[in-house]
This record gives C-alpha cells, sequence and structure tokens, in this order.
C-alpha cells in the first residue's frame, strides 16, 4: 500500500510540473485550486478500487472523498502508514488541506451566490417567469418562499422586460429583506429550428368527461365583442369574438346552433353575462374556425361570424422512415416538402453524413443524410409510436458535430453590456473553449462588470470534455466562477443512460477546482407545472443538495415548488454534505427492544 500511495503521489506532482504552462497564468489566489484540480484529474486516471479495498480494510481513508484536497489526503494516508511502520512523521507537501479547502469553497460559493440562509447551505435559484416584468408582488412573494437568486433566461423576452424584471427584483428585495442575486444568461448560438407557416384558425372546445365518458362539466365559452374584447372573468374553455351589435341582442336566454369544422351540428346554451361579454355552455366537443356561423335558435334567426381566431402554430408531422430537411432560408418552411429552418447557417458547413441529430429535447431523432450548401437532409429513426410534431422555435442537437460557432453571439454582447450593470452572474450557455469564458470576460470588464461571476453552463457533450479547460480557464481572472450542470440539453448531447454518471463527474471536477456547482433542469418540474411531484423527483431533489445551487424552471405552481424544495433541501442538510454522508442522529426510529411511543 505504501508503494502503491508514494508512486500515485509521484504521478501527481509529474502531472503538477507537466502543466506548469497553464498553471502560471493562474494568480496567486487561485493556484492552489488550479493545482489540486490537475492533482485530482491525474488520480482519476488510474483504476484505485483495488487499493481501496486494502485501505479500507485496515481502518485508512479510501481517498473516495479526496475532491477538494487531493495531494493532502495522499498525504494524510502515507503519513499513518510511516507511523505504523515507524518511520517516523511524514513531511507533508503544503497544500490545501482539509480545512482549508472548505474555507476556499465556501468564500468563491458566497461570491457568486451570495451568503446561504440560516436553514440551509444550498441556495435556491428561480427562472424568472415573463410576468415577472410586469408584476412585482410575484418576485415578493418567490423571495418570501425561499428563493435567494433569480435566473433571467435572455433567450426569451426582450431587453425592456430582462430591465423591468431586475427593477421588480430590487424593489422586491427592499420590501422582504432577503437578498436576491440575478443571473442573465446568454441565448448562445441560437441552434434551433425556425419558422414554418400558421396552421388553422380553429380552437377546441370540450366539456370535462368521466372514466365512462359522460359530461360532468359543459365546457364555457366566453363570447365578446370583436370590437373590444374583454378577457373572460373566470377561466373559460375558450373565448370566441363575435360582432358587438349581435351580441348585445342577444336575449337573456336561449341556445346557440353552429356547425364546426367536421359539419358536426353543435348547440351552445346561453348561461348568463358579465361585464364585456356572455356565457355559453357547450355539452358536446367542437372545433370552431374563424368565420363559423352562429345562429340564435328561433323562428327568425339571429345569425352571426365568428371573428379572428389566433391561428395554431405550424408544425410537421414525422414519423420513422420520413425524410425531414433542414433549409437555411429563414422565411418559413415548406410542410410539403417536409421542410423547416434552422437558424444557424454554420451547420449546413459543418454535418456529415451518418452523425446523429436531435430535436426537440430528444423527442425527435435521426441521422445525417446528404448534405448540400442549403440543404440537409434528415432520415428520421426516432418519435413517438404514432409520430411527432415538430414545431418553430425547437432545440437541435448535434451530438458529434464540430461547430465553429463560438459561446457569446452578437445579440449577446448587448446583453452582457446590460448584465455589467445590473446582474451579479452570467451564465455562459453552450460554453466549450476556453476563448469563449475570456471573450466574455473582456466584455464584462470592458463595461465596468469586473465583479460580475461567469457560470459555465455545461450543455453539450463537447462543453462536459472540455470542463478541466473550462474550470483553469476560469481560475486565471479574479471574478467568480460557477459551473451549471444544465441536464436537459447535456442528456440528449450524452444519451440519457449517461447522465447520471457524467453530471457526478461534473460535481467532482468542479469540487476539486473548488468551484460552486448549480443543478439545473427539470428539478420538481411536475410539481412546478402541475402541483403534484413525482416520487421520483422528490429523490432528485434530495440528491440536488449535494450541489451549491439548486435551479427551479417557471410554472403556474412555481410558489409551491419553491417551499417544497425549501424543505427537502433543509432536511437533507443535516444529512449530506457533498459527497459525504452526515452522522447526525436517526430521529425516527426507537431503541432496539423499546415500544415506539
Amino acid at each position: 500500500m505504501r508503494a502503491a500511495l508514494g508512486a500515485l503521489r509521484k504521478a501527481l506532482l509529474e502531472a503538477e510540473a507537466g502543466s506548469a504552462a497553464v498553471l502560471d497564468r493562474v494568480p496567486p489566489e487561485n493556484l492552489a485550486s488550479a493545482r489540486n484540480l490537475v492533482h485530482y484529474l491525474e488520480l482519476r486516471r488510474h483504476d484505485l478500487r483495488a487499493l481501496q479495498g486494502e485501505l479500507t480494510e485496515h481502518g485508512l481513508s479510501s481517498l473516495g472523498r479526496c475532491e477538494a484536497h487531493a495531494l493532502a489526503t495522499l498525504d494524510a494516508v502515507i503519513g499513518v502508514l510511516d507511523c505504523l511502520e515507524g518511520a517516523g512523521a511524514w513531511d507533508a507537501r503544503p497544500n490545501p488541506g482539509f480545512a482549508e479547502s472548505r474555507r476556499v469553497q465556501a468564500m468563491r460559493t458566497e461570491a457568486l451566490l451570495g451568503d446561504h440562509p440560516a436553514e440551509r447551505t444550498a441556495r435556491l435559484m428561480v427562472t424568472a417567469p415573463s410576468e415577472a416584468a410586469e408584476n412585482p408582488a410575484l418576485l415578493e412573494q418567490m423571495l418570501a418562499a425561499g428563493m435567494e437568486c433569480l435566473r433571467i433566461n435572455c433567450a426569451h423576452d426582450d431587453p425592456g422586460a430582462w430591465e423591468a424584471m431586475i427593477g421588480n427584483a430590487r424593489r422586491a428585495e427592499e420590501r422582504t429583506g432577503r437578498p436576491c442575486r440575478i443571473q442573465m444568461d446568454l441565448a448562445g448560438p441560437k441552434l434551433r429550428t425556425g419558422p414554418l407557416p400558421p396552421g388553422p384558425a380553429v380552437v377546441k372546445v370540450r366539456p370535462q368527461r368521466d372514466e365512462l365518458g359522460r359530461v360532468v362539466e359543459p365546457a364555457r365559452v366566453w363570447l365578446t365583442a370583436a370590437e373590444r374584447p374583454a378577457a373572460p372573468p373566470q377561466p373559460a374553455s375558450a373565448t370566441l369574438p363575435v360582432p358587438g351589435a349581435w351580441l348585445a341582442a342577444l336575449p337573456g336566454s336561449g341556445s346557440l346552433r353552429l356547425r364546426d369544422a367536421r359539419g358536426r351540428r353543435r348547440v351552445m346554451k346561453l348561461a348568463g353575462g358579465a361585464e364585456g361579454g356572455r356565457w355559453a355552455l357547450l355539452q358536446r366537443t367542437a372545433y370552431i374556425l374563424e368565420g363559423t356561423i352562429v345562429s340564435l335558435e328561433d323562428a327568425t334567426p339571429l345569425s352571426a361570424a365568428v371573428g379572428p381566431l389566433t391561428p395554431l402554430p405550424g408544425s410537421l408531422r414525422v414519423r420513422p422512415g420520413d425524410t425531414l430537411r433542414l433549409t437555411r432560408r429563414q422565411d418559413g418552411g415548406d410542410p410539403a416538402r417536409q421542410a423547416i429552418p434552422c437558424t444557424l447557417g454554420e451547420v449546413f458547413g459543418a454535418v456529415r453524413p451518418g452523425e446523429p441529430i436531435w430535436f426537440d429535447d430528444g423527442r425527435i431523432g435521426g441521422t445525417i443524410g446528404a448534405t448540400g450548401a442549403d440543404e440537409v437532409q434528415v432520415h428520421v429513426s426516432h418519435t413517438r409510436p404514432n409520430g411527432g410534431r415538430l414545431r418553430a422555435d425547437k432545440g437541435i442537437n448535434l451530438p458529434e458535430t464540430d461547430l465553429s460557432a463560438g459561446a457569446v453571439s452578437p445579440p449577446d454582447e448587448h446583453v452582457l453590456a446590460l448584465a455589467a450593470r445590473d446582474a451579479d452572474a452570467v451564465g455562459l450557455s453552450f460554453a466549450e473553449r476556453a476563448d469563449d469564458l475570456h471573450r466574455a470576460r473582456a466584455i464584462l470588464d470592458r463595461e465596468g462588470g469586473a465583479h460580475v461571476g461567469i457560470v459555465l453552463k455545461v450543455e453539450t457533450d463537447r462543453g462536459f470534455r472540455a470542463l478541466p479547460e473550462l474550470l483553469l480557464a476560469g481560475l486565471e481572472h479574479g471574478a467568480p466562477v460557477g459551473v451549471m450542470i444544465a441536464r436537459g440539453d447535456l442528456a440528449v448531447e450524452c444519451g440519457y443512460e449517461r447522465l447520471a454518471e457524467v453530471q457526478e463527474e461534473i460535481l467532482w471536477l468542479a469540487e476539486a477546482a473548488h468551484v460552486p456547482v448549480i443543478w439545473a433542469t427539470q428539478v420538481l418540474e411536475s410539481l412546478a407545472k402541475t402541483g403534484q411531484p413525482s416520487r421520483a423527483e422528490i429523490t432528485d431533489a434530495a440528491m440536488a443538495a449535494r450541489a451549491e445551487c439548486v435551479m427551479l424552471n417557471k410554472g403556474p405552481r412555481v410558489l409551491d415548488a419553491i417551499r417544497t424544495l425549501d424543505d427537502v433541501l433543509v432536511r437533507m442538510d443535516d444529512h449530506q454534505r457533498k459527497k459525504q454522508s452526515l452522522l447526525r442522529e436517526l430521529r425516527s426510529f426507537p431503541e432496539v427492544g423499546v415500544p415506539a411511543a
């Protein structure tokens, strides 16, 4: 064991010497962290499982918790072995030790994410919904529920909305007395599907039915004047604009008849009114088109046409075996040819036949076929059993294609200027090269944002494999740096079966560099969207406590999700610190032989 550990120690020091050119660029205050990352990477290039078993049998550290202090852990074990052999005290090399590593990790986390709350160490980040720009009270409620960090996704909304969100967040801090860090995520190179021609202007209206298909509640249709439409005062199944004069002439009760898009006869019963419109109840499902004639059932029919309806988003229906075409043109796809635009022109010169391609978070997949300067064919192999619909503005993943586009696109430079003035951190989307980080850092510094941190969003397989390079590049600067495990795109890029392994490796490398981690994507997503979490989501949230911050996405029940996540993180804080299980006393079980109270 002593010989094996000595050889391992020698390998770590040789790796440090071989990385001198990189380490020389790191400032003194970050040098210990950079050296430890190099040591840990070298340590994990060896298969230590047999040695771990021997160490454990002798009551020694198995090296399984050495991420933050790799060489110090080796030195401690070697020192114990030398003492047992009577060789005297071991002259350990100065390194970030156990207490120092924890101190540096905590300092870096506070610099990026702020102080942790009294009850837990993991911070809670929430993606700002669009209504946060117009509803200051929502941000106050989110802070009161337990949020510490607000994430603004700059791939959505616009600069005016972002500034309104930031202003509302700062005012919410003052009103609640709770601090709120703000992170602005760059859109990055926008590799998405482009526009498609809109679908039909139709609305589907259906009543609620029980398990036997019987109507338990009719559909509530809100009729409002097309000239001055009013929002329904209560939840409605559908809103139909109709001529105001016709609406005003309707009697207090009666029936309205129509033929829907399928030619089916349907009847709606008038059911009172409110300011701005009338209610009608529908007992059978109907597909109502713009221009559908609605008539009062009377001896002298009073008729009117349904006014303008919002067209459905355009889509392509694809099945395994279909040929999908990606086009460079951005003026709308061609459903007849199964053609859809691609927003990033670099794709057409980069893809090669046989490479995999995925759409819409992996819901549709295939391989690249024939390629051209303006069009690429995709042979579809993966969809839902009955096919899938591909719409505009859906993500495209090319796991094996080497794209030349950098992580900082020209529009991102304007976001960085705004972030330099108003934000605490920037999320560097699709980070894959050290140059991506250096460029973002240079723009922030130029715009007066030297204090603004950068969060490396690991979203692609290339970004994951480049993580050591990215971490060392982050340590070259004095500003805070962190890592986000962006599990949505990452799962598509690396494969869902590898995601658990990949996210563990990201946690280990970030801890070795003493850099905080944000655990993101689909945390309590069902709860945030529907109000009901799955069992697997609760377990996932508990595992997320090993990160320094956990991120929730927006949803109509996001306040419930914040409260639940806060509760889970508080509970886990007594049991887990990073990878280390904490031996707090167990309170769930009675003493053996003593009846439970």
